[in-house]
């Protein structure tokens, strides 16, 4: 056993934002599409523990997608 142990990590990548008023999102179905402020050939924030730790771009292949890591954050002030 490592000294660390275990440490649980939420990640989340943000593709873009929309606001909408709460009672038009309730009203939304499954299969309903969100308007999101971001073109698909712009960066994405990666974020760990709801703080940014990365950019990257997202990456389709067959039937997986995924982020490419392009910009690591440490040591910056983000």
């Amino acid at each position: 056993m490592t000294a660390v142990g275990e440490v649980y990590i939420d990640i989340s990548v943000v593709l873009g934002q929309s606001t909408m008023p709460i009672h038009q999102l309730l009203k939304m179905g499954r299969g309903a599409v969100i308007e999101l402020d971001a073109k698909e050939s712009e960066p994405v924030t990666i974020l760990a523990n709801g703080r940014p730790i990365a950019r990257g771009e997202v990456v389709v292949s067959g039937e997986h997608i995924a982020v490419s890591v392009t910009e690591l954050f440490f040591g910056k002030n983000r």
